[in-house]
């Protein structure tokens, strides 16, 4: 699942568990839905999380991959408990502005100069791919 161009409200610190290797952080992003913003809290597991802090801060607007996790959990009471998690999984900036996407095209075309003349098929021809 992915949602496109939402803001990061906030980002958590980084929570550790003691005996345990797993990490993660828990960040917030504003998904503009007409009238009546939604806010969703998501979670990046080990090295999702290092980069989702390392390269991203409030304010910024990005496009996010995730995966919806749900598990049961019996308490001491004997009743069932379910858990629910939004892990994001794939995090990137979002930039889909008019302006933007026209300079991206406009490096791309200049990125390589256009052939004097086409190459021949011959020119190449005991080349061994």
């Amino acid at each position: 699942m992915e949602l496109k161009n939402v803001e990061i409200i906030s980002i958590d610190k980084l929570k550790t568990f003691k005996g345990s290797e797993f990490y993660c952080v828990e960040w917030v992003v504003k998904v503009d839905d007409g009238q009546y913003p939604q806010f969703i809290k998501l979670q990046s597991n080990k090295d999702k999380a290092d980069s989702v802090i390392k390269y991203n801060k409030v304010g910024d607007k990005v496009d996010v991959a995730f995966n919806l996790q749900g598990r049961q959990w019996t308490n001491p009471k004997g009743e069932v408990v379910t858990f629910n998690t939004v892990e994001a999984w794939k995090v990137f900036k979002a930039d889909l502005s008019d302006d933007n996407m026209k300079k991206a095209v406009d490096v791309i075309d200049g990125a390589f100069p256009p052939l004097e003349e086409p190459i021949k098929d011959d020119e190449f021809g005991d080349l061994p791919f």
